[in-house]
């Protein structure tokens, strides 16, 4: 051998690089959780657990804001007015419709439509129960509301005493849309007064009201005989093309008074948003919910990932003592850990979007899964797995080979 060659095998042996170092530890991980299946069975279903918890609270939170909103997805207007006071869609407070008038002051407001929104009773037409029915009152029209189901109704709507029921609502207002296609058109009583059912829409319930009804303006005033003539509950404003929308918002505040806001359709969704988020007790239980869920689940994998560095002590101290250094044995966990994270995210990904839809049937709420919301919790279940598994590294530094041999 030439002086100062090196053996052909020690010019072979060269270290592995991140990528192979990272693969051959997860790998490694892998035998580790799979020698123990009982073990691996139960740290599984910790996270699938954690998984569904979080699926579930944050679709029970989307639905809330969704259905919340639904309304006023649905008007189709530039600019809103609306009361100051007025917390919620559902608990408004009326205002002057002069203000409606005022605002046509502006050449660039080609419309201002006053929109009325109350509470009534409604009487099941199967067994007589009453139930409380958010009731919807517009110009037909106006062109402001874009529900399924309304365009092909509105002639019908300008009749005395007629009304559109939303065939969403819950179902203890009675099978209105099974009735309706067997008789045809028929009479409910709402509040004190007998009315027709003369066609269906699509809104849904939410937190603040189980089911809808849309009518007329007047028909409104006809069924709301308290409500006074000049007061109304919010103003849909439609600008001319072409309308720089928030220098006109920015007029329309400098013109009204101060018992008016004027939102545009993103503020006002924004509004309701918030009142559900933070002036009720609602939106904080579900997203602590989410919390608890992840942290039962980061306590379960943390267990199972100390009892197996416990149990596999006398393997990690031989790994070091072959020249393992503590950063590729914390690859190892890290491995365990994101092994536990898919293997627990895919069945609770197909278990949560089965309970959205047996839920979503029997809520009749807007829950579904999509891509967003299914990557933002497997964000959050490895982030939690990986939490569980840098805590659980700490036990590694007890891997000492000269005290375990």
């Amino acid at each position: 051998m030439p002086d100062g060659a090196l053996p052909r095998a020690a010019t072979l042996r060269r270290p592995p690089g991140i990528g192979t170092g990272t693969l051959l530890a997860v790998r490694l991980a892998w035998r580790q959780l799979w020698s123990e299946k009982a073990r691996l069975a139960s740290a599984i279903a910790g996270v699938m657990f954690a998984c569904v918890l979080v699926f579930m609270q944050l679709g029970f939170r989307a639905a809330l804001f969704d259905s919340a909103t639904a309304l006023i997805g649905a008007m189709r207007g530039d600019l809103f007015l609306m009361h100051p006071l007025t917390t919620a869609s559902f608990r408004p407070e009326p205002f002057p419709r002069v203000r409606a008038y005022q605002a046509l002051a502006l050449p660039e407001v080609e419309r201002a439509v006053p929109v009325y929104l109350a509470q009534a009773t409604w009487r099941s037409p199967e067994d007589g129960s009453r139930r409380a029915i958010q009731l919807i009152g517009v110009d037909t029209d106006a062109g402001v509301l874009e529900f399924p189901g309304l365009a092909p109704i509105l002639e019908q709507l300008k009749r005395a005493d007629t009304i559109a029921f939303d065939a969403r609502s819950r179902p203890e207002f009675g099978a209105v849309p099974r009735l309706l296609a067997e008789r045809g058109p028929f009479e409910v009583q709402v509040g004190n007064r007998d009315m027709l059912v003369v066609g269906l829409i699509e809104i849904g319930p939410s937190f603040g009201a189980d089911g809808n009804i849309v009518l007329s303006d007047v028909n409104f005033r006809r069924l709301v005989k308290e409500r006074l003539v000049s007061a109304v509950d919010l103003v849909a404003i439609r600008l001319r093309p072409g309308s720089d929308i928030t220098a006109t918002q920015q007029r329309l505040r400098e013109l009204l008074p101060a018992d008016v806001a004027v939102l545009t359709q993103a503020e006002l969704n924004a509004h309701e948003r918030r009142y559900w988020e933070e002036a009720t007790p609602i939106g904080f239980i579900f997203a602590f919910g989410s919390l608890m869920g992840l942290v039962v689940g980061m306590v379960i994998v943390y267990q199972i990932l100390f009892s197996d560095i416990a149990g596999h002590l006398k393997e990690y101290a031989t790994l070091k003592a072959m020249g393992y250094s503590n950063g590729y044995l914390g690859r190892v966990v890290l491995g365990a850990a994101l092994i536990l994270a898919v293997a627990g995210f895919i069945p609770g990904l197909a278990i949560s979007a089965f309970l959205y839809d047996v839920v979503g049937g029997a809520t009749f709420l807007p829950l579904a899964m999509d891509i967003a919301r299914a990557t933002s919790v497997f964000a959050m279940i490895f982030t939690m797995c990986a939490v569980a598994g840098l805590l659980a590294m700490r036990k590694l530094r007890d891997a000492n080979p000269a005290d375990m041999f």
